[in-house]
């Protein structure tokens, strides 16, 4: 395994990187090598590690009104169909 050493790592960065590390209960030494790994394609993404937050937007928008309105457009999906559900057919 190779060496390297990294130069001009500004203060921000390095504190990042040490949060970081202590919340994945890893050194910042095994944190970087997984980054760097996982920035060149070379190791998977883990999909645990993947944040998204594409739906953050939505949290906590819906009302009492919007929620009862979802739950009469959805009811059918509770109810069982029993012509689906008979047997030797």
């Amino acid at each position: 395994m190779a060496n390297l050493s990294v130069r001009g790592l500004d203060d921000a960065v390095l504190t990042a990187l040490k949060a970081r590390a202590r919340h994945d209960s890893a050194s910042v030494n095994g944190l970087v090598v997984r980054l760097l790994g996982e920035a060149v394609g070379a190791v998977p993404t883990s999909r645990a590690t993947v944040e998204h937050h594409d739906l953050d937007y939505l949290a906590g928008t819906w009302n009492l009104q919007d929620e009862l309105k979802f739950r009469q457009a959805t009811q059918a999906f509770g109810e069982v169909d029993p012509d689906l559900w008979k047997t030797g057919q």
